[in-house]
């Protein structure tokens, strides 16, 4: 039995995520402390299916990382220089959508949490996660579901119950409406994002020049999330972005 960060145990089989016959998970790893940084990708180099394929001091070489790498995950501390881990995750998730990132920070505070899951992380831990909790939280997020430690579970509905809802959580725009709730059938919080912009009735230029990115990532987007939720159209779009409380249909017009 070996033992992770933070202490947590790492048995057989235990960090297989890449088990059965398929291929390793590709793992970046970003934080600008060298020695987590290396500590880090020691313990991860140990765990069978888990294959690390680059490191960063920051987010501008995170990015560098993920084009050359197209990792799987990238393991995104928040408070680096340059590019901290927020803007980092936001500018992978736009252009590099096969790429998931995982949070791993010290910081667990709502100024940290919120403004990462809006960034498109689809999974949160703190430092003191151990071995095991690292392994899980990824292999949820491989899986298509959220990897956030039970604290920042915790966190999230209290901060959602206290607050009223979602919307209040985060704030106001289309990120606002959305916030850290579970979107359907597996979307991002980006793809919602570009679903709600769709459902306004923009085009993917239009889309494009909103979010700062190029049409040809708009248009992954939207393939991504058309096969996601089996859609054919824009018009099936808008409807199921009403459905689903994604965007607000028009109110009619009072003659």
């Amino acid at each position: 039995m070996r033992t992770g960060a933070g202490g947590g145990e790492v048995g057989p089989g235990s960090g297989e995520l890449g088990g059965d016959g398929h291929r390793p998970v590709r793992v970046v790893v970003a934080d600008d402390q060298t020695v987590v940084r290396e500590g880090i990708v020691i313990l991860l180099g140990l765990l069978p299916g888990v294959e690390v394929v680059g490191s960063a001091s920051d987010g501008l070489e995170a990015l560098r990382q993920v084009a050359e790498h197209a990792p799987d995950i990238v393991l995104m501390d928040l408070r680096m220089p340059r590019c901290d881990g927020v803007e980092a995750t936001r500018r992978i998730r736009a252009e590099y959508p096969a790429t998931q990132v995982v949070v791993l920070t010290t910081f667990g505070d709502d100024d940290s949490l919120f403004p990462a899951l809006q960034a498109g992380a689809r999974g949160y831990l703190t430092k003191d996660a151990g071995g095991e909790e690292i392994v899980q939280a990824m292999r949820n997020v491989i899986s298509g579901q959220a990897g956030l430690s039970p604290q920042v579970q915790r966190r999230l509905l209290e901060r959602l119950a206290s607050d009223g809802g979602p919307a209040a959580a985060v704030g106001g725009g289309v990120a606002g409406r959305l916030g850290p709730r579970v979107l359907p059938d597996g979307l991002t919080a980006r793809e919602a994002e570009v679903l709600a912009l769709v459902a306004e009735g923009l085009s993917n230029a239009e889309i494009a020049r909103r979010l700062q990115v190029s049409p040809a990532t708009v248009k992954t987007h939207i393939n991504n999330l058309f096969a996601k939720a089996g859609l054919r159209d824009r018009t099936q779009a808008m409807r199921y972005a009403f459905q689903h409380g994604i965007a607000q249909p028009p109110r009619p017009r009072r003659g």
